[in-house]
Parts: structure tokens; C-alpha cells; sequence
């Protein structure tokens, strides 16, 4: 396995970066891929050892599925078995950030490692130019959860993969900042119904609008054996402290804020970061890991002001909950 310490950044659109992200991913090496959501830790998903690599790099949990990612929709039905709902999502957002938990073919190829001992698979198909490209080059399935250490804040930059990954990463090809902010919502066909097992990209309203019933919402899983990717309790945390839904700030506390105004006893702060001064939550979704980032270390709280629980906004609230669970 090839050691850059730190890691080679290469353009994405660079047709030669794009040869050596492929020759790297047949390596069996980690690559840093941009999405539309967050910058992935990208590894063949058909490689037992490639996927180890991952959660080596990330330490990440070995009980915590990963989703695969795919060029198209024929290359998803070589993996998984879609029944009518979910081909119809997958028709109406793919590509896009959706992920659906389906069962997984016999045949499928998947490291078995890639879906923490399940039957059952995480597929995506990302839009973002560059993961397509890489995707459609390397002609195999790629796992790939979000680039930086688990339980750590998400990557949204190039810099934040080669800043939190290091020399475990071959290469990251850096196509500037993620334009969603957030990962993929995912959602699951399961005998009682349609399940959505992660908040994320694409609001549930949308979903139920396309699959004709109400999304079943699980909140947090047992942490012990999550079903799907982002399902831990502490996850996406900073180091710091995080305090939710705070209408008095407290001295020397970083400030999160939201919208125009701001909680009492703001100007006491020791930094504050408005993820959107005009209340917009897709701004907000798009700055909160990078603010995350840039508050942490800053004080040894980050006080949150209260944040809609709508459209986006549910994604960006279960991230902010996550990020203040008890730590393990």
C-alpha cells in the first residue's frame, strides 16, 4: 500500500488524477472522493482488505454497515434487489442523495465486512461529477463513508480528509466544498413498511412523495447493532462539548447560531458562527461540519441556538443531536 504523508491533493477534473484514484482503488488503497454530500473514504467494496483499511483509517466500529456506491442503476441490480417502492425512488432521485437499504444478492460480490454481517446492502449513486466519473472508471462497487475519523466531524473539504486521515488516504481528489453539506438520507423496505433510517440530503418529504405512503422514523438505533450507516449515538462529534436548543449563552461558551437572531447573552461568546443569518437551511446544512470544525478547540462548549426540525433541518438536527450524545 502506497504512504503519502499527507496525502496527495489532485484536481479532480484532472484526467490523470482521475488514473491514479482508479490505479489506487485496484490497489486496494483509500482514496478521498468528493460527492455532492460529503467527501467519501473511498475503497472497492469487493476487497476484504480495502474495506479493513477503512475502519482502520476512520476506527471506525466494525458493526456499522457501509454503503456502496455505483456509476448506474444497472450496476445497484447486480448488488441488491429492489423491490417496486424503492425502484421507484431510486428512478426518481438517483443520482442523488438517497441511499437504500435492500437485500443483498447472493452474488453480489460484496466484502461481507462492507455490510457489518448483514443481508442487506446500502446503495447510492452519487451525483457529483467527479464520484461518477471515478465510479464509471473503476467499474466495481465502492464503499465509502464519510472522510475523516468516526465520530469525528465530516468532511466537507479536501483539506478536512487530508487534515483528519492523513497518510492512511493515497489520494484525494479535490473538487472543492460539498454543495449538500450533509450525507445521503437513508431508507429501508422492510416488512412493516418504509423505514427511514438516517435524516439526511433529501428531505422525507420528498420521498413520500414519490413513494405514495409516510416514511416510518426510527429515531436512535440500539447502538450495538445499527442497520444502517450514521446510526450511533455520539456521532459527528467534536471534541468540545455540545449544547442544543440554547436560548442563553453562557460565557466563554462558541456560539452555533441560526437565522437573524440570536440567543441572549450572544455577545459573550467566545466565537460565534451563524450557519445562515437569513434562516436558509440549505445554507445552514452546507456550513455545519465545516463550522463544527472551526469552533472546536475554540472553547469547551458549543452552545447551539434552536434550528427548525424541517426539510433539512432534520437532517442537520439529528447531527447536532448526535454530535451531544453521551460519549462512549
Amino acid at each position: 500500500m502506497a504512504i503519502h504523508n499527507p496525502p496527495i491533493i489532485r484536481p479532480a477534473d484532472d484526467r490523470d488524477a482521475l488514473a491514479e484514484a482508479v490505479a489506487a482503488l485496484a490497489a486496494g488503497e483509500l482514496v478521498g472522493m468528493p460527492t455532492e454530500t460529503v467527501y467519501g473514504l473511498a475503497a472497492d467494496a469487493t476487497n476484504g482488505e480495502a474495506v479493513a483499511r477503512i475502519y482502520a483509517a476512520k476506527g471506525r466500529p466494525s458493526f456499522n454497515p457501509l454503503i456502496a456506491h455505483v456509476a448506474d442503476l444497472a450496476a445497484a441490480e447486480r448488488l441488491v434487489s429492489f423491490d417496486p417502492v424503492s425502484r421507484r425512488l431510486a428512478e426518481a432521485f438517483w443520482p442523488g442523495p438517497l441511499t437504500l437499504v435492500l437485500p443483498k444478492r447472493a452474488d453480489a460480490g460484496v466484502s461481507d465486512l462492507a455490510t457489518a454481517g448483514l443481508d442487506t446492502l446500502a446503495v447510492r449513486m452519487p451525483s457529483h461529477p467527479a464520484a461518477h466519473a471515478l465510479l464509471l472508471a473503476f467499474g466495481r462497487p465502492v464503499a465509502a463513508p464519510s472522510a475523516n475519523r468516526s465520530g469525528h466531524v465530516s468532511a466537507t473539504t479536501a483539506a478536512h480528509v487530508a487534515a483528519d486521515l492523513g497518510s492512511s488516504v493515497s489520494i484525494v481528489l479535490d473538487a472543492g466544498p460539498s454543495h449538500v453539506g450533509v450525507e445521503s438520507t437513508i431508507v429501508a423496505m422492510t416488512d412493516s413498511g418504509l423505514v427511514l433510517l438516517r435524516a439526511g440530503g433529501l428531505p422525507r418529504e420528498e420521498i413520500e412523495a414519490v413513494a405514495g405512503v409516510r416514511l416510518q422514523v426510527i429515531d436512535l438505533a440500539d447502538p450495538e447493532a445499527p442497520t444502517a450507516p450514521g446510526q450511533l449515538a455520539s456521532h459527528y462529534a467534536p471534541g468540545a462539548m455540545v449544547r442544543l436548543d440554547v436560548e442563553d449563552v453562557r460565557p466563554g461558551e462558541a456560539l452555533l447560531a441560526f437565522g437573524p437572531g440570536l440567543p441572549r447573552g450572544a455577545s459573550d461568546a467566545a466565537v460565534t458562527i451563524n450557519l445562515s443569518p437569513r434562516g436558509d437551511l440549505i445554507e445552514a446544512a452546507a456550513r455545519l461540519f465545516s463550522a463544527l470544525r472551526e469552533l472546536d478547540g475554540k472553547a469547551a462548549t458549543i452552545a447551539v441556538a434552536p434550528i427548525p426540525a424541517t426539510g433539512l433541518g432534520e437532517a442537520i438536527v439529528d447531527r447536532l443531536r448526535r454530535a451531544a450524545a453521551p460519549r462512549p
